[in-house]
């Protein structure tokens, strides 16, 4: 059974630091993206930085230079560093993983529960 853990949410004010691990655990054959959304009360769940096997990133514009996504292979965890939070950044961070876990069949799409990171301003 493949489990998504994350950790590393909380409080923090406008202007601070915060990272997000996620690691996961399990029958894990190969990566194929590992990345992190948010979703904010009343809006819909928005990417916000991912990493692909080979090593390239991608980050919504709105964290571009605040925000770097970064994975460790060995240890199956891809991290969130958030710095120079704002307010807006505010919503539940949720892990996500497309993994391969049986040479037999497609890669399989998984989701952590969620971190709440709250910015005060």
């Amino acid at each position: 059974q493949v489990q998504l853990v994350e950790s590393g949410g909380g409080l923090v004010q406008a202007g601070g630091s915060l990272r997000l691990s996620c690691a996961a655990s399990g029958r894990i054959l190969g990566i194929n993206f590992m990345g992190w959304y948010r979703q904010a009360p009343g809006k819909q769940r928005e990417l916000v930085a991912g990493i692909i096997g080979s090593g390239a990133t991608n980050y919504a514009d709105s964290v571009k230079g605040r925000f770097s996504i970064s994975g460790d292979n060995a240890k199956n965890t891809v991290y969130l560093q958030m710095n120079s939070l704002k307010p807006e950044d505010t919503a539940v961070y949720y892990c996500n993983a497309i993994l391969i876990t049986d040479w037999q069949y497609p890669p399989t799409n998984y989701w952590g529960q969620g971190t709440q990171v709250t910015v005060s301003s």
